[in-house]
């Protein structure tokens, strides 16, 4: 299962935070922020990426003040890392996210 959570802001929407298996499929875990008008919404942004399993079960961890602010501060609303606790590698938008290979 997915960890992540969320937060609703002050305006009515909210700011998911999931960590979920890479795409690459390199064994990585990837730290993805989204967002959108609620919950529902911003699960939908993700599966249109291409991660089509994607649940919000819980909030046991939800987005830092950090996460909010960068997501918040990106016009695409949408930020993925790759390795959530490393505080040397910065945020990146998701049309940078590697692909999987096709088979």
């Amino acid at each position: 299962m997915p960890n992540g959570g969320f937060c609703k802001l002050p305006g009515g929407s909210v700011v998911v935070a999931i960590g979920l298996p890479s795409p690459a499929g390199d064994g990585a875990t990837v730290r993805f922020l989204v967002h959108a008008a609620n919950r529902a919404r911003a699960l939908t942004r993700l599966r249109n990426l291409g991660l089509r399993a994607v649940y919000l079960r819980g909030n046991t961890e939800p987005p830092t003040p950090d996460e909010v602010t960068a997501v918040l501060h990106h016009p695409d609303g949408l930020l993925w890392k790759s390795t959530p606790g490393a505080a040397q590698e910065l945020w990146h938008p998701a049309r940078s996210l590697p692909r999987g290979r096709a088979a």
